[in-house]
């Protein structure tokens, strides 16, 4: 299986990951645009997610010399190890459903910095103490600069209730749920995957990345089935409207899914030398990439009242600073 050593390569496979975490909700934009019932649009996401983790096992989990394929690992997984990915999968699909709620709401500027910042800070304390890797003090620094731009992001959003956002309260309360669900998502996932599985043989019974990966996916898709039948049965969307879609709207929900998995699977891959607490800290900058994006491209805050720009600034500041530090822990 391709394995992670480098630290600069590691880092670059983290900039992926929060380019990617940050980026897939513009394909739930653009079918919310044509509009296409969220929920509707999630099903193409849960598929996308699903079908990426098995491409990425088959291609990059079953080449090189180290570690075992895919194939192989699978025949002598133990379930113990299978459920907490499967878990994982269904903590996280029902949080970023929440998240979606919140995008749809209240826009990527408002939800993105307070969910994903919010499940930063939880699932980035989590990880580190189940795998402290890393400086502490420069972590514990990065992370409460994070919170820090939360809170901008918050005044922010106060300052500006007729942003065009359809409920912007709604959204603030559904992002916020979002995030205390999707911080315990990721050190769940680790506790399937074999430690040190990019130089050492893999533990009996456990999972390499990639199978993991696997598990994850289907355990998001599998979920779909509970959590977005409860929010269709709730706003009144039907089975048989996602079959009239048309193939450009579930192409684009499926490459939303596709994107998000490949952030993921970068951020598992580069955790190996970064450390888990780093590798995902770092990925979850997609809150600053995600800020960007509402603010330049969908320009949420276009009708924001005089001084709301402070805020915004010292939000971005306290992000892009926030995440230098975390990047600097690596060094430790």
């Amino acid at each position: 299986m391709f394995v992670v050593n480098s630290l600069p390569v590691a880092i670059l496979f983290c900039v992926v990951t929060m380019l990617g975490w940050g980026s897939w909700a513009n394909t739930q934009k653009l079918a919310g645009k044509a509009k296409w019932p969220f929920e509707l649009f999630y099903w193409d996401y849960a598929i996308g997610v699903f079908l990426f983790s098995l491409l990425f096992a088959a291609v990059l989990g079953s080449s090189g010399s180290i570690g075992v394929p895919a194939l192989e690992n699978l025949r002598t997984a133990e379930f113990g190890f299978m459920l907490p990915a499967l878990i994982s999968g269904a903590i996280f699909n029902l949080s970023n459903i929440l998240l979606v709620v919140g995008i749809d709401a209240a826009g990527m500027s408002v939800a993105f910095p307070v969910g994903v910042g919010l499940a930063l800070v939880i699932g980035t304390v989590e990880s580190y103490i189940q795998a402290p890797k890393g400086n502490p003090a420069l972590l514990s620094a990065g992370v409460a600069l994070i919170v820090f731009a939360m809170i901008m992001s918050a005044l922010a959003h106060r300052r500006l209730p007729h942003s065009g956002a359809r409920s912007p309260v709604r959204g603030l309360v559904f992002s916020v749920l979002a995030g205390c669900i999707m911080g315990s998502f990721y050190p769940q996932l680790m506790r399937a995957v074999s430690p040190n599985f990019n130089a050492a043989p893999i533990a009996r019974g456990m999972l390499t990345p990639y199978l993991a990966l696997v598990f994850f996916g289907l355990g998001v898709l599998a979920s779909n089935v509970v959590w977005n039948s409860v929010f269709m049965r709730a706003g009144g969307v039907t089975y048989g409207g996602y079959f009239r879609g048309g193939a450009k709207l579930h192409a684009i929900g499926i490459l939303g899914g596709c994107i998000w998995m490949l952030a993921l699977s970068f951020n598992v891959l580069a955790s190996s030398v970064a450390g888990p607490a780093v590798s995902y800290a770092l990925g979850q900058g997609a809150t600053l990439v995600a800020a960007l994006w509402g603010l330049v491209i969908w320009r949420e805050f276009r009708a924001a009242p005089a001084g709301t720009s402070i805020y915004l600034a010292l939000m971005l500041a306290g992000y892009t600073t926030g995440l230098v530090l975390i990047g600097a822990a690596t060094q430790s």
